[in-house]
């Protein structure tokens, strides 16, 4: 058995074993952690920081979560909701003027959040570094024509989700997605996590590792559909190698890099879960949770090319709603069951030769707590 370190309640020792086979199979560093009714019941961690075994994997250990970020940035859009700052069926042009271009007049912040609003693929950037452009990225966004009809199909929208979301929680705000995310949601719960990492956090990050078999020069291309066959992907490509720099942890992308640990992760969006508060700290109300967690779209998803249910701001999975990332971190959330799941790692597997069920082991061992 792998050496693992924190907290996990007894009936949940089939996490604490999952998390350990994991670590002893496929996995150089992780952790995970559960929340229920807001509070930890595990939240364990093990293995190494480095792809050679050298730096072990600490209780503040960081790395980057890619789209796992994605649930940072909609709990973000629904806290300015329950605030009454921003409605979600209101045009996204309300708040954004310049975005009422090429026929988005009647384009809804719902759209945006569910990934119906046609606006998939980035218009201009064709390299990571135009990425850290934030108001190239906006600008081109806002003149750019959908894909589609918004509302009426949905298409997996993998970088424009942060850009679109973070530009309307700008002017709202007057602040940085991350900023934001900072300040009314990482303070006051005392969360470890951030959309722009600061220098002064460099040395717990633990760099994300390429699958096996494959270099950093690794990349993010678009999603494999179950026909094995991809959707035609012309924009910006990710390596990993680009994810473990130094420009990356600085900017604000706020649909993919985020940085955290499973601790972390579960602590935020165990808010959703249970009914707007963690720990004893309320961040919205019990009803500004249920968009979360309310289907407002099922049907093919042109860009995954599989079957998806999205809600307002995040996959629905059975009783479950949340996200996962590009190489397996994940987080779910049961609001029936007032539970969260988080796993962070920092090996990446290549879903395409290899099958990923890290994540979802750690969520069946979860539930298995609470027979």
């Amino acid at each position: 058995m792998t050496d693992l370190k924190g907290l996990c309640e007894p009936q949940f020792a089939e996490v604490e074993a999952a998390l350990a086979a994991s670590l002893g199979k496929d996995d150089v560093g992780a952790s995970v952690a559960v929340h229920l009714d807001g509070e930890p019941v595990v939240d364990l961690w093990g293995g190494s920081a480095d792809a050679d075994r050298t730096v072990s994997w600490e209780r503040d250990t960081l790395t980057c979560v890619n789209s796992t970020t994605k649930n940072m940035t909609a709990l973000c859009a629904l806290v300015l909701a329950d605030q009454g700052r921003l409605d979600l069926s209101a045009p996204v042009a309300a708040y954004w003027p310049e975005f009422a271009a090429a026929g988005k007049e009647r384009l809804l912040v719902r759209h945006v959040l569910s990934h119906t609003a046609g606006l998939p693929d980035l218009p201009g950037p064709t390299a990571v570094d135009d990425l850290y452009d934030w108001q190239g990225v906006t600008a081109g966004l806002a003149a750019q024509a959908p894909e589609w009809e918004p509302g009426t199909a949905a298409g997996y929208h993998a970088l424009t989700f942060g850009f679109l979301i973070g530009e309307v929680v700008r002017r709202i705000t007057g602040r940085s997605l991350g900023a934001f995310f900072a300040e009314e949601v990482a303070k006051p719960l005392g969360a470890d996590f951030h959309i722009g990492l600061s220098p002064d956090d460099d040395h717990r990050v633990a760099p994300l590792i390429a699958p096996p078999s494959t270099t950093d020069e690794f990349t993010a291309g678009a999603p494999l559909g179950p026909d094995g066959t991809r959707r035609e992907h012309t924009g910006v490509t990710v390596r990993v190698r680009d994810a473990n720099s130094v420009a990356w942890r600085r900017a604000q992308i706020p649909a993919v890099n985020g940085f955290g640990n499973a601790r972390s992760v579960a602590l935020v969006q165990s808010v959703l879960a249970n009914r707007g508060s963690a720990g004893g700290v309320r961040l919205l109300s019990s009803q500004g949770c249920e968009p979360a967690w309310q289907e407002v779209f099922r049907g093919e998803d042109r860009v995954l090319r599989s079957p998806m249910s999205w809600t307002v701001g995040f996959g629905k999975f059975g009783n479950m709603f949340g996200w996962g990332g590009w190489g397996g971190s994940l987080v779910a959330s049961d609001p029936d069951a007032r539970m969260t799941v988080a796993y962070v790692m920092n090996q990446m597997l290549d879903r395409e030769r290899h099958e990923d069920n890290r994540g979802m082991e750690i969520i069946m061992a979860a539930y298995s707590g609470l027979r």
